[in-house]
């Protein structure tokens, strides 16, 4: 009889510790997906946004009325105001909606011309319709930006320069250049137009 109810007995202590065991483990996985959660949630708050890279317009007025439409050949729309320029910045800019902002160049440049006859040294300034963003990417690349300006001046022809459409034209090529250098380096562009400052040719 003893026997019997040795086997009868139910041993509490061994379905305790697997219902413990199972427990343990069922928390130990909510509490590694809910701090999964977490961190990758913080992650995902402070990454900045893609767009927020690109500089934008700023506009002339207060208003929030909307940006007008792009000007020119390019189909690419302008962006909205309070939303990110595109990253395709060929645009041509309305002058009347957006203010500009100049930055000179500190340092003239000089530079042999291309047929040997004489040097020129021009002095620059850079135009933008976009946000500081621009202003801070010229200066980030000041060095490339300075190669290609004087690249771009020792191909000159000087009986060219000494009409005003040949002036214009090297304000065209002068504006491409830093341009492609800014989309190169940063990504964006953003320049409008480069005027001289001062303009020698010897």
């Amino acid at each position: 009889m003893t026997k019997d109810k040795t086997d009868a007995a139910p041993k509490p202590k061994g379905k305790l510790k697997k219902l413990l065991f199972i427990g343990v483990g069922a928390l130990v996985l909510i509490g590694a997906g809910a701090g999964a959660g977490i961190y990758f949630g913080a992650l995902s708050a402070h990454e900045a946004k893609p767009e927020d890279h690109f500089p934008k317009l700023v506009v002339r007025s207060s208003g929030d009325e909307e940006a007008p439409a792009a000007e020119g050949d390019d189909k690419e729309a302008a962006p909205k105001v309070g939303t990110v320029a595109v990253p395709n910045d060929k645009f041509k800019v309305d002058p009347r909606k957006y203010e500009v902002t100049y930055f000179q160049i500190p340092d003239a440049f000089t530079t042999n011309l291309a047929d040997g006859s004489g040097f020129l040294q021009a002095g620059i300034s850079l135009s933008t319709f976009y946000d500081g963003k621009v202003i801070n990417n010229i200066k980030r690349q000041a060095v490339p930006i300075r190669s290609v300006v004087l690249m771009v001046l020792s191909e000159q022809d000087p009986a060219l320069l000494s009409t005003s459409q040949g002036k214009q034209r090297l304000q065209r090529q002068l504006t491409a250049a830093i341009n492609d250098v800014l989309r190169e380096k940063e990504g964006f562009g953003g320049i409008d137009n480069v005027y001289f400052t001062s303009l020698v040719i010897q």
